[in-house]
């Protein structure tokens, strides 16, 4: 057998997380004897949908410190590269107007932990003058911890373009957003050049005996590769890939849709963080539209409460003229599909859903309903996730299989940390506390899954 079809780790699928795999397996452990195989471009499918935004925070700690460890990653790339990638941090802003904001402060304080005292600021009082000058556009100079502003003055002094009824906004500060297409590129670069490649195949099945045989669909007809490795990255397909081993993976695949389109309004101002509205709402409908959808049972839903998460940015930096909108307000599981473009559930009302929830938050936003942006894009996909939303990163049920998967909404911004944690797992490196409980193996920790079941507030944005 050539050296072409033997190989010491193959990795299906080269989204972000099976790029970032390969990344550290070459640059953390030296292996050079890597292939990334998927039968699309790289960061072509579920990657290409990405917010690009990234935080540390978390309801839990154990996801704190996996967060912290994928920023630190990213951040020593950007000193690496001068900053390729447009690594910001602005941070997150969770809204609200809930007249009490202590349940909130106390998932604070949970996620945080120990570093909860020295990392979470109450600023009731604070000037916005002195509030604003915390505001640094260089990543390199942004606090950490997370400050929670209850002062109404203070939030429309230093965010005008909320809405005049949030009584509470908490500013996660090491937070921001990212070109995760950037990043790829930078780490294929670096892949290439120790020696690691791409094949263009689509993999039909595995097989097992000394090695793995992986048995690929490439344009010009079948091959087989064998690998002593074998890594699952597969994203929305990774429950399929991982079938092949003999093994059920605990996760459901939910399709989220977003719009980016030319904010020729200014209606956003562009130094704002990104911003989440946390309340549930009804949308404001004209009486003969709310009755037409309350007749029709696909519709119907949307004349009722929607939960919170309606979510807002700048695109493109301060002289850009872009914004993102995103809510992933649907819940139902579906069977993932390479054809997005042709996506079943790319509702051709999401983006005036969308406004019309976003303008809540950013009153501006409302004159988007009436009059759509005539710029616009509109894309959609899937939230691989675990019931817990917690990700599935460590070995996989043979010797020699491991999976990196389950990154739901959160895949570029944990991408470094998930990277470089399974390329740990597959090279018997150094393992960082939370290891076991982000593998598949705390499925035999009843006791910690009874505890993540309480937590109603997974994370999810």
């Amino acid at each position: 057998m050539s050296d072409e079809q033997r190989v010491e780790i193959a990795i299906v699928g080269a989204g972000i997380a099976g790029i970032a795999t390969a990344y550290y397996l070459c640059t953390q452990h030296g292996r050079k004897s890597v292939v990334l195989i998927d039968s699309q471009q790289p960061m072509s499918f579920t990657s290409a949908q990405s917010g690009d935004n990234y935080r540390n925070w978390w309801p839990h700690p154990t996801m704190v410190d996996f967060s912290n460890r994928s920023i630190d990653l990213m951040e020593a790339v950007a000193r690496e590269t001068s900053n390729v990638f447009n690594l910001t941090r602005h941070g997150y802003l969770l809204a609200t107007r809930r007249h009490s904001v202590d349940e909130l402060v106390a998932d604070l304080y949970a996620g945080y932990g120990d570093q909860a005292d020295r990392s979470i600021r109450i600023r009731s009082t604070a000037s916005a003058a002195a509030y604003s000058a915390t505001l640094a556009t260089d990543w390199t100079a942004a606090p950490d911890g997370a400050d929670v502003l209850s002062e109404p003055s203070l939030i429309r002094s230093v965010f005008p373009a909320l809405s005049s009824d949030i009584r509470h906004v908490i500013h996660i500060r090491r937070a921001g957003d990212i070109s995760s297409q950037q990043l790829a590129a930078f780490m294929l670069e670096r892949i290439r050049a120790a020696g690691g490649r791409r094949i263009a195949a689509e993999l039909k099945g595995v097989s097992m005996g000394n090695r793995f045989e992986l048995d690929l669909e490439t344009p010009n007809g079948t091959q087989r590769l064998d690998a002593d490795l074998v890594i699952n990255a597969a994203g929305p397909f990774a429950s399929n890939v991982a079938a092949m081993l003999g093994v059920e993976l605990p996760i459901q695949n939910i399709f989220q849709q977003k719009i980016a389109f030319e904010d020729s309004r200014r209606a956003v101002p562009r130094d704002l963080p990104f911003a989440i509205d946390l309340d549930a709402t009804e949308l404001d409908w004209a009486a003969d539209v709310r009755e037409l959808l309350a007749e029709d049972p696909a519709r119907s839903f949307l004349t009722r409460t929607l939960p919170g998460g309606r979510h807002c940015r700048p695109e493109g930096g301060r002289n850009g003229t872009w914004v993102k909108l995103g809510w992933a307000y649907n819940a139902d599981v579906s069977e993932p599909r390479y054809d997005l473009a042709n996506e079943p559930k790319l509702d051709e009302h999401f983006p005036e859903i969308v406004i019309r929830g976003a303008a809540s938050l950013l009153p501006a936003l409302a004159a988007y309903v009436d009059s759509p942006p005539t710029r616009f894009s509109h894309y959609g996909g899937y939230y691989s996730m675990t019931e817990e939303n917690w990700p599935l990163i460590g070995p996989m049920g043979p010797d020699g299989a491991f999976t990196v998967a389950a990154l739901s909404g959160f895949g570029s911004m944990a991408a470094c940390a998930a990277g470089s944690l399974c390329a740990a797992w597959a090279c018997a490196g150094d393992l960082p506390d939370y290891a076991a409980d982000l593998s598949i193996r705390r499925y035999a920790d009843t006791a910690q899954l009874s505890e993540l079941r309480k937590y109603v507030n997974k994370g999810l944005l």
